[in-house]
């Protein structure tokens, strides 16, 4: 069974909304701290540019191999859009079971940073995942990003020896039941 990918999670805090064109501007303006580049690069993105991000990302990915799922974080005290997770899905199918490898990415702006909102929803995201047969979760982090270390470790997500594009590729096997 494919993880459904576009389906509204909840967590304790947080409402996860599948990614929309609507979510573009509030986005950009929780999104606008230049500070949030300072590990991935770029700067933030314009209103215009947010919103040809949002239709891309909606679009799906181009590769047959892999699907996208894309969150907002809607914190409900107060209604505001505070971030995104993202997960990356790639089969791992065989001839006794299918399963599935998840690349999970994170971005919690600047004003909602420390109150461990990134974790719980990346939890959330991952809790969804796993029962729908995710094996492997991987997340890859600037070796200098040490909040998003904190957060990968208390998903389960362990450090490994491998690299991409000068980030350490974390992984955490799952138990299946």
């Amino acid at each position: 069974m494919r993880p459904d990918l576009d389906t509204p999670l909840r967590s304790e805090r947080l409402d996860l909304l599948p990614l929309a064109s609507e979510h573009a501007d509030e986005l950009t303006a929780a999104l606008a701290d230049p500070a949030l580049h300072t590990f991935t690069g770029g700067r933030p993105a314009t209103p215009e540019e947010m919103r040809a991000r949002c239709a891309r990302l909606a679009a799906g990915s181009p590769d047959p191999a892999e699907v996208w799922g894309n969150w907002v974080l809607r914190l409900r005290a107060d209604s505001a859009l505070t971030g995104y997770v993202q997960a990356t899905v790639r089969s791992e199918a065989s001839e006794a079971s299918e399963a599935f490898e998840v690349e999970l990415a994170w971005v919690v702006g600047t004003p909602w940073q420390g109150r461990g909102l990134a974790t719980e929803a990346a939890r959330t995201l991952l809790t969804h995942l796993t029962a729908a047969g995710t094996t492997t979760v991987v997340a890859h982090i600037h070796p200098d990003h040490h909040a998003s270390a904190r957060i990968a470790r208390a998903l389960g997500l362990r450090p490994t020896p491998h690299t991409q594009d000068g980030e350490i590729r974390w992984q955490a096997d799952l138990p299946q039941p």
